[in-house]
């Protein structure tokens, strides 16, 4: 029975719980003793939070007995990327230059969830910093892919999306700035979320970009995502009753998304169209020039904001520092503030280009990463393999960061390829409207 909590979706689990099939420490003992049993435990999870987790289970418990749960999430357990604030808990990002540092308090994200019932297991291995979309962190650990554990499993939320796949974590909170969400849901054939920039709490989140900076979920299906976004921002989850894919229409960007594309993201991404049209959407192609102009700044956009963030910490001591990620930060420095400045003034008419566009639509598609999960040797040991397939992975979802949108990944049924979803700012229910209908197409 245990092994099959492992593998349902976080709202089967608090429907279980519901009905009293399932008891909330029972169940967060069956996820702890996973964890401390598999062998990659220590590669998914930087640390765990036993007492803690108990402790929330033992108040969920009791609340289900006296029929006051707080939602569906009630007693279901979530695991957390490692910069998410959490009381007592030592917070790293995955890098040695936060070892040691404990938050007093928690992230308002985690405070909100944990208000909202759920329980959290502890923190998991991320990207130094958070700024790679491979995984790779030799400074603490690589987690691995679930279709080929020699692979990484995508960044920057690696131990996150690695926590569900590998059956360790029903559902996770990860973070995106460049794709940090979504390329590891897709890759690990999860159901990934990024939100609009400003509609979820920073506060106690360790930074890189913050004006990029994103919190979302990494989990199994579209209605766990409604459910996560509701509870980290302490609200109503989207209606997705009734949500089809009949109807729809839906724009292929054609555009950069499909350069230097790998034959599987290719076909998965054709069959799923197909799958969509024989569903009743209609799918038309569509060019938006200024996309590939928006991703042509990414350079000033991100490595200026990055640096200037962290500059002093690493500078302080670089040698702590896994070479890749540094020279990734350090890129930044070579830009004026007036740059950087005029960068931001064309994005945001870019941004109003690109909405005007695409207003006939419900959503735009892309694949979600034109590449599959790269070798982790190989990216140790060759740094243009390293440099090529990081910017390769992150050059398709970085469009919705940059257009400022929201943004779905899903999976097509071809391991470690999704599909993705963009939606305009702040229209995260109608977008997880708009998947669920897509999920039920393509399952």
């Amino acid at each position: 029975m245990q092994k099959d909590w492992r593998e349902l979706s976080a709202a089967d689990l608090g429907r279980g719980i519901g009905a009293g099939k399932i008891d909330p420490v029972d169940l967060t003992d069956a996820f702890l003793d996973a964890i401390d049993a598999h062998p990659f435990g220590p590669r998914i999870y930087a640390r765990t939070t036993p007492e803690r987790a108990r402790a929330e289970a033992l108040a969920a418990r009791d609340r289900a007995r006296n029929g006051v749960r707080r939602g569906l999430l009630d007693g279901v357990p979530v695991s957390w990327k490692d910069l998410f604030d959490s009381a007592g808990t030592a917070t790293e990002a995955g890098s040695a230059l936060l070892s040691g540092r404990v938050p007093a308090q928690d992230a308002e994200v985690l405070k909100a969830a944990t208000l909202g019932g759920t329980v959290c297991l502890g923190k998991t291995h991320m990207s130094e910093l958070a700024f790679s979309g491979l995984g790779l962190n030799p400074v603490t650990a690589t987690p691995p892919c679930v279709n080929n554990t020699d692979a990484v499993s995508g960044g920057s939320s690696s131990g996150a999306s690695a926590s569900v796949a590998f059956g360790l974590a029903p559902a996770a909170i990860g973070s995106d700035t460049g794709g940090s969400v979504r390329i590891p849901a897709a890759w690990n054939d999860l159901v990934g979320l990024k939100t609009t920039s400003g509609r979820v709490s920073l506060r106690g989140v360790v930074p890189l970009c913050e004006r990029f900076d994103t919190v979302g979920p990494l989990c199994r299906t579209v209605e766990d995502a409604a459910l996560l976004l509701a509870v980290i921002e302490g609200q109503t989850p989207a209606d997705l009753r009734g949500a089809g894919a009949e109807g729809l229409r839906l724009a292929i960007l054609d555009s950069v998304a499909f350069d230097d594309i790998r034959d599987a993201p290719r076909a998965a991404f054709n069959s799923a169209v197909e799958r969509l049209r024989a569903a009743g959407a209609r799918v038309d192609h569509i060019k938006v020039p200024q996309v590939a102009e928006a991703l042509e700044m990414s350079g000033i956009l991100y490595t200026a904001e990055a640096y200037g963030t962290w500059k002093e910490v690493i500078e302080a001591a670089p040698d702590k520092m896994f070479p890749e990620i540094l020279e990734r930060f350090r890129s930044g420095a070579g830009y004026t503030g007036a740059d950087y400045v005029a960068a931001w003034h064309r994005l945001e008419n870019l941004r109003r280009a690109y909405l005007a566009a695409t207003a006939g639509y419900d959503a735009v598609i892309v694949p979600s990463s034109p590449i599959l999960p790269p070798d982790a040797d190989r990216l140790m040991s060759d740094h243009a393999y390293y440099v090529a397939e990081n910017l390769l992975a992150l050059r398709n979802t970085r469009i919705g960061n940059l257009m400022g949108l929201a943004a779905l990944t899903l999976p097509t049924g071809v391991p470690s390829a999704g599909i993705m979803l963009m939606t305009p700012p702040g229209t995260e229910e109608n977008l997880l409207r708009i998947g669920a209908g897509v999920e039920g197409a393509l399952a």
